[in-house]
């Protein structure tokens, strides 16, 4: 997975985050990887024997609805001129998701949803754990 990924989520950080990356992706002209997590609130509400392979698995109702809503957010973002937009919808945890793309990529954009001045708060626990810990350069747009 060359090229530039992007975490998105329902967030006005992610939305900047969005747009910057379509335009980096244009600039250097790389694929954009739109990348979106979602999780059971509840243990239970899943699947009873989830093995981690969601990468497999057919796409249901709630992803088919997520991935439209990625699909509507590229096109907001001006990612649908001379870009080459993959969009990924994947069940797991927003960090695990990024850094498993992570290993892959060249860039991994993400927003920040931090507040306050303290320096554990200025970013938000992803972008925190993904500029840790990501194996490849990561961009946080405020």
């Amino acid at each position: 997975m060359k090229g530039i990924v992007v975490g998105v989520d329902d967030s006005p950080e992610a939305v900047r985050a969005l747009r910057w990356a379509v335009e980096e992706a244009r600039l250097r002209g790389v694929t954009l990887h739109v990348m979106s997590a979602w999780e059971f609130p509840f243990k239970g509400l899943g699947p009873e024997h989830h093995d981690g392979s969601e990468h497999d698995a057919p796409v249901g109702p709630l992803e088919q609805s997520a991935l439209d809503e990625l699909a509507e957010a590229v096109t907001a973002a001006g990612g649908d001129a001379g870009v080459t937009v993959d969009r990924h919808v994947v069940r797991a945890s927003p960090v695990r998701m990024l850094l498993d793309a992570a290993n892959d990529a060249d860039l991994l954009v993400v927003g920040s949803r931090g507040h306050g001045g303290f320096a554990g708060l200025v970013l938000g626990s992803v972008s925190q754990h993904c500029v840790r810990h990501a194996a490849c350069p990561v961009v946080v747009v405020h």
